[in-house]
């Protein structure tokens, strides 16, 4: 499973620190240098079901380049092109992995995930 993060990010070191405490693997990877793939985004959308959902829509980059606006024009496509090449774009934590598609740290929906016998 991969954990694709940010040091600077509370949500992150929440996260990080919620899977340590229940001895889950994984391989944190620095995301705004190495962001997900295009056939991983893919794959999350898939699984959430909305393109939206995989948007920092709180990040000063999504503000900065009016993405609001923007994300309902661009195609599927597009999207995950832009945010495979910016990874402060992309919500994070994102999780993806061993039958593992989550983005955001929710404590409550990880529990129920993980508690679910993952």
């Amino acid at each position: 499973m991969k954990v694709y993060a940010y040091k600077n990010c509370g949500t992150c070191r929440k996260a990080l620190k919620w899977l340590d405490e229940r001895g889950i693997s994984y391989d944190e990877i620095a995301i705004r240098e190495q962001p997900p793939g295009v056939a991983e985004l893919r794959e999350m959308k898939e699984s959430l079901g909305d393109l939206k959902r995989l948007f920092n829509t709180a990040g000063g980059d999504y503000r900065e380049l009016n993405m609001k606006e923007r994300l309902p024009e661009m195609s599927e496509e597009e999207a995950f092109e832009l945010l495979s090449k910016t990874g402060n774009l992309v919500k994070r934590p994102f999780v993806i992995g061993d039958g593992v598609a989550l983005t955001g740290f929710k404590e409550e929906e990880w529990e129920r995930f993980w508690g679910g016998g993952h």
